[in-house]
């Protein structure tokens, strides 16, 4: 449905509740013939037509102005006194061309008989639904720039991440070719196995470059296989120890951390056959640690910033736990925290599924407006019903039908939109989703 279609149906009921209103207000409902009723029931809807859409024409040109988004009280009350006087206009015209070109008066009989009351009803139903029009549009615009900028938040997060991911890459083949060189100076024939090596070492980083989170298992293997291109080099200089496999098979880190972490100690300590550089990894309360004996080099060449900070920096977008940093007088240790599976379904939802959550949110704002226009409605009809009821016969007073039955049904939309969330609502489903997805996943790894 179109956007003038619908602007004809809201003018059309608009128009029904007017005819319904004035007519109570002038006790009148009774016709000598169903052609009087319809040339009544007729103008009344030339009336809301023309003002419904002149008022709409000035909204969508207020539109094309610029605003302050933080001070809307400007641009409410120009609309206010814009659609005020527009219609004024609008009757004014409307009412020359019904007692003028339809009833057959003189333009001079015409003004002698204007009188400021005329207008006071079709003043008062316009400002009514002008209100409650801002303060739906402005509540709903709030609310769609709250989106907008949570989103702008998380996509700009995952784009730190990527980009933090991507420097990766030639930061590793560059240290990997200078390694390369000074192999192909002291030992061409291990300078010949450490490129075979390194193909398939390299062949890993381009595996894990879209991956947030590997398990631990599979970055113990390929530190282990990284370790012995760097002893192709040192040889006897470095001693390295590392546990075969995780004790959880499902905890993860970020990758390359721990080749990142490795070539680091290699890189500030003095690796000499005289001072071998001793580098340990185990597990230890959820981390899991680098530590090496600490005998830093004397001049150590200008470090790059990618190596340590990189991995706080992937860590910090993944989650709250913190990159441990112990530096003591004979020993340089590194805890990085081994996440959960659960830490990384929350992870992906927030980064490679943004556009689910962003539609939840938004479906959840398209309910809460519901809301809104539901209680305005309510507001604006059932004291109108109970006018009616006074008018007609106040013996029975029938509107606390409507009014409780209507009221039930807020009730229960409120209850939805407000409360639910804590039982079968948005944080209900979240949890679904993510305890689906976990057992989806066990399945698959299984």
């Amino acid at each position: 449905m179109n956007k003038t279609v619908k602007q004809i149906i809201t003018a059309f009921i608009i128009g029904c509740l007017v005819y319904v209103i004035g007519e109570l207000l002038s006790d009148k409902f009774s016709y000598d013939s169903i052609q009087d009723f319809l040339i009544d029931f007729g103008f009344y809807q030339l009336y809301t037509f023309v003002i419904a859409f002149s008022n709409a024409y000035f909204f969508n040109k207020l539109e094309g102005f610029k605003w302050n988004k933080y001070k809307p009280a400007k641009r409410i009350v120009v609309g206010i006194i814009g659609s005020t006087i527009i219609t004024i206009l609008c009757l004014f015209l409307l009412r020359i061309i019904t007692y003028v070109f339809y009833l057959g008066y003189t333009f001079e009989e015409f003004l002698a008989h204007e009188i400021p009351e005329y207008y006071q009803f079709g003043i008062i139903i316009t400002l009514m639904i002008t209100i409650s029009f801002h303060i739906a549009y402005f509540y709903n615009k709030y609310q769609k720039n709250k989106l907008k900028e949570q989103k702008v938040i998380a996509g700009t997060a995952s784009a730190k991440f990527d980009a933090l991911k991507n420097q990766l890459d030639p930061h590793f083949l560059f240290n990997s070719l200078n390694v390369l060189t000074s192999l192909i100076e002291e030992n061409p024939y291990q300078a010949q196995k450490f490129t075979t090596s390194l193909s398939k070492v390299y062949r890993y980083v381009l595996e894990q470059k879209n991956k947030e989170l590997v398990t631990v298992d599979e970055e113990l293997k390929f530190a282990k296989t990284y370790m012995s291109l760097l002893k192709m080099r040192f040889e006897d200089s470095i001693v390295f120890t590392m546990p075969e496999q995780a004790t959880n098979p499902e905890s993860k880190v970020v990758p390359l951390s721990l080749q990142l972490l490795l070539e680091n100690a290699v890189k500030h300590n003095m690796v000499t056959s005289s001072k071998p550089l001793h580098i340990k990894i185990y597990e230890e309360n959820g981390y899991l640690i680098v530590a090496n004996n600490l005998q830093p080099k004397q001049i150590v060449k200008k470090s790059s910033g990618v190596g340590l900070s990189n991995i706080m920096q992937r860590y910090k977008l993944l989650t709250k736990k913190k990159v441990d940093i112990n530096k003591e007088a004979n020993r340089f240790a590194v805890a990085i925290p081994m996440l959960t599976k659960q830490i990384t379904i929350m992870r992906t939802q927030t980064s490679n599924q943004m556009d689910d959550s962003y539609l939840r949110a938004r479906n959840h704002v398209e309910e809460l407006k519901g809301f809104y226009y539901s209680l305005i409605s309510y507001c604006l009809v059932i004291p109108f019903l109970i006018f009616i009821n006074y008018k007609t016969f106040w013996g029975f007073q029938w509107f606390w039908f409507p009014m409780i039955g209507w009221g039930i049904g807020l009730s229960i939309q409120a209850f939805k939109v407000f409360y639910s969330n804590k039982a079968f609502g948005g944080g209900w489903e979240r949890r679904k989703i993510e305890q689906f997805m976990r057992e989806e996943e066990n399945n698959r790894w299984n």
